[in-house]
């Protein structure tokens, strides 16, 4: 008799963690309420609470209207109700090519290193995923976003050099 093997379930729980960071780390994190849906009228509350978080946290940046807000290219955040809203404030958006989730700081940098320490873990509850998930965040260093941001330079670089097609890791050499 074959022995059994164990297979681990995946969790139908889910938990959406919003996060805006820069260079000096984490700007503004909301979670999901639960049963809401992302949709244009929910991400232009989140534009609302980001630039107060700006103003607050960032003044600088705030006074100068120097800070540039990189997004993707979902649907609620490139809807006409979100772009007229960033455009009457005046808000930068460094574009996000199609396709090209080796230009998001969020999946190349942030999400793999909040998914990290959290993977393969038991959480008994919702509410003990979001504290574990602001701790990570928390404790991650000023270093590790600068770092980031140096690499979201060179992969610009590269988008550049490759005319814009589509390109993973290190396959395009650019000199540093």
């Amino acid at each position: 008799m074959a022995a059994k093997k164990a297979r681990q379930v995946r969790s139908n729980v889910k938990v959406m963690l919003t996060v805006f960071f820069d260079f000096n780390g984490i700007v503004h994190q909301e979670f999901l309420p639960q049963g809401r849906t992302v949709n244009k009228e929910y991400y232009l509350e989140v534009m609302r609470r980001l630039r107060e978080a700006i103003r607050k946290k960032r003044p600088d940046l705030w006074k100068n209207n120097s800070w540039l807000l990189h997004h993707d290219n979902a649907p609620a955040h490139s809807s006409l109700l979100v772009r007229n809203f960033l455009a009457k404030n005046n808000t930068v958006v460094m574009p996000q090519p199609p396709y090209s989730p080796d230009m998001a700081p969020c999946d190349f940098f942030l999400f793999p290193k909040l998914k990290r320490p959290m993977k393969g873990r038991r959480f008994s509850s919702i509410e003990e995923i979001k504290a574990e998930s602001l701790r990570v965040l928390k404790y991650m260093p000023k270093s590790e976003y600068q770092e980031c941001f140096e690499d979201w330079k060179k992969r610009w670089h590269k988008c550049i050099i490759s005319g814009g097609d589509y390109f993973e890791g290190d396959h395009i050499d650019v000199d540093e």
